[in-house]
């Protein structure tokens, strides 16, 4: 094992969960999604808790395979199912049934797959220092959720001016 890459290594792990960080901004989205298609913050909420059940399946199945398939499958099938289930998730317009499938199973299930490669790949990388990298990463995740919120409350306005244009086809697509 190479010890030099340890830096970069750490950093495209802290890196990775701040990208998924995004996953605990989801209560930007109850009241706009309940307000434009009519669901109660419960049932939205709801895409919430099938997500959270998603990342810990996810993270179980993952461990399995990742001593077996390696870090690099592992968060390669994390990230098109986590990058799928929200994509997919854009589609999910007056079907809530969609919305759960998407975001909340397929979504969820691909953060579980990514999540669980930073933490144990540094935990090898880093045999002398596992708690300290470990809660880099999973700090990661806070400061990703950090930023995506207002992120996505800015978007969400600026949506919701270009309603019907275009542009918000476009700034749902960015």
């Amino acid at each position: 094992m190479n010890t030099s890459n340890r830096g970069w290594i750490a950093a495209a792990s802290v890196i990775m969960q701040m990208a998924l960080g995004g996953f605990y901004s989801w209560s930007v989205f109850r009241i706009p999604l309940s307000r434009e298609f009519g669901w109660t913050i419960l049932q939205v909420t709801v895409v919430f808790t099938m997500n959270t059940l998603g990342l810990g399946l996810g993270s179980f199945l993952a461990g399995l395979l990742l001593n077996r398939q390696g870090p690099r499958t592992v968060a390669w099938l994390g990230g098109i199912l986590w990058g799928s289930g929200v994509f997919l998730a854009s589609f999910s317009a007056h079907r809530l049934w969609w919305l759960y499938l998407s975001y909340g199973v397929i979504g969820g299930n691909g953060l579980g797959f990514v999540y669980i490669v930073p933490l144990g790949v540094l935990v090898k990388w880093f045999p002398e220092r596992r708690g300290l990298v470990t809660g880099l990463a999973v700090g990661g995740v806070g400061v990703g959720a950090l930023i995506v919120a207002p992120v996505a409350t800015r978007l969400i306005q600026v949506s919701a001016f270009f309603r019907h244009s275009h542009t918000s086809a476009l700034l749902i697509l960015l």
